[in-house]
């Protein structure tokens, strides 16, 4: 048993505390660590850093983690022998606390976006390729059950050719107006690095790049529907950033792919997230957990007459993708794959680069809003 030292900074924010610490890392802890090709087993030691004493110390008290501090310009945790640092901070405050991690020799982990803005992305991106540490980004949606089901499909070309894919991602979160909010108000707020395109789009890069192809060219509408909300102390703010965005992006091999993201809709689907992928020999509709089929040979043949009534169930006309595995929660799987990587050097592709280019379709998807135009995605070179 080797220990493997992380540094892991904004662990007390939503995301950070759920699914990187409580999920993955204590989690890893408790089945004894992280097992490796040969046999031998790591154990995560997460020093948990931040800007809030109390936060940390409950944090560290309920999971039993012996390391923490309030170092939130990390000025001495980095000095330490601690081999990997993860950052889960607000995006405004990533760059440089990566840069530093990078310059202090440690391997880098960290949230997406990578950056606010592309220039920022690969100065993040190009320092990490020319130094010797190792790098990775959060794309935790590749291993939810139904985008694996998915993949599944796709590997055994059940679709034949791809023609379209469909993403409906969005729930009504409240505004903080008779029911509290399920969302933090720095969300709503584009000056603290908000907006669904922001958090959303770097998250539909990635999953399209590695299920169907890279995107060549996005057109967009990005919308704030909502321009007042309620913060945690109770007081309204001005919301600036976007709750929705509309967009339809070109893919290689001439797939199209129209996504509507929002958190100003009601749900009328079987998940929070679907994704529709159509093809010439069948179809297929993932959530987050479920997936389900049609193929070729029962596809129903409608006719149009909206003068009679539909008497034909087009639900019944799909069947459910079988399970046929167990499946471990997805950030902790990454999570798996990257301490892999830093010790046994085995393969992670999921790096800076990658996250880069999903800032790049963020900044990209930003410019055609407010352009009103169709913009063509460069090849990136870092």
């Amino acid at each position: 048993m080797q220990e493997l030292g992380i540094i892991m900074n904004g662990v007390t924010g939503r995301m950070g505390t759920n699914q990187h610490l409580i999920r993955s890392i204590v989690a890893l802890r408790e089945e004894g660590g992280v097992e490796l090709p040969s046999g031998e087993r790591v154990m995560p030691d997460p020093l948990l850093v931040g800007r809030n004493e109390r936060k940390l110390r409950e944090l560290s008290e309920e999971h039993g983690i012996d390391r923490w501090t309030v170092d939130p310009d990390l000025e001495t945790c980095l000095d330490g022998d601690d081999e990997v640092y993860f950052d889960s901070q607000i995006t405004p405050r990533r760059p440089d606390s990566v840069m530093k991690a990078i310059d202090a020799g440690k391997h880098v982990y960290c949230e997406k976006p990578l950056a606010s803005d592309l220039s920022a992305a690969l100065d993040v991106a190009g320092m990490a390729e020319e130094s010797d540490v190792k790098h990775g980004i959060v794309q935790d949606k590749l291993w939810l059950p139904g985008l694996l089901k998915l993949q599944r499909l796709i590997e055994q070309d059940f679709f034949g050719d791809i023609l379209s894919v469909r993403v409906e991602f969005g729930y009504w979160v409240f505004t903080g107006h008779g029911q509290e909010a399920q969302r933090p108000s720095w969300n709503y707020r584009a000056e603290d690095g908000g907006g669904i395109v922001d958090d959303m789009f770097s998250h539909w890069s990635y999953v399209l790049e590695n299920l169907f192809g890279e995107v060549e060219s996005v057109r967009c509408l990005q919308k704030t529907h909502i321009d007042e909300r309620i913060d945690e102390d109770g007081e309204p703010y001005e919301a600036t950033a976007d709750d929705a965005a509309y967009a339809i992006m070109e893919l290689e091999d001439d797939i199209v792919a129209q996504l509507n993201s929002s958190w100003t809709v009601r749900v009328n689907r079987d998940d929070l997230l679907e994704i529709q992928v159509d093809g010439t020999e069948g179809s297929a509709v993932a959530g987050l957990r479920d997936c389900k089929t049609q193929g070729h040979a029962n596809t129903p043949k409608p006719e149009w007459n909206p003068d009679t009534p539909k008497e034909h169930d087009f639900y019944e006309d799909w069947t459910g993708v079988p399970n046929n595995r167990v499946f471990e929660n997805a950030f902790k799987l990454q999570w798996e794959k990257f301490v892999r990587h830093v010790v046994a050097d085995e393969p992670f592709p999921w790096d800076f680069t990658a996250g880069a280019r999903g800032v790049q379709l963020t900044e990209a998807s930003y410019r055609s809003s407010e352009e009103g135009r169709r913009v063509v995605l460069d090849d990136l070179s870092v």
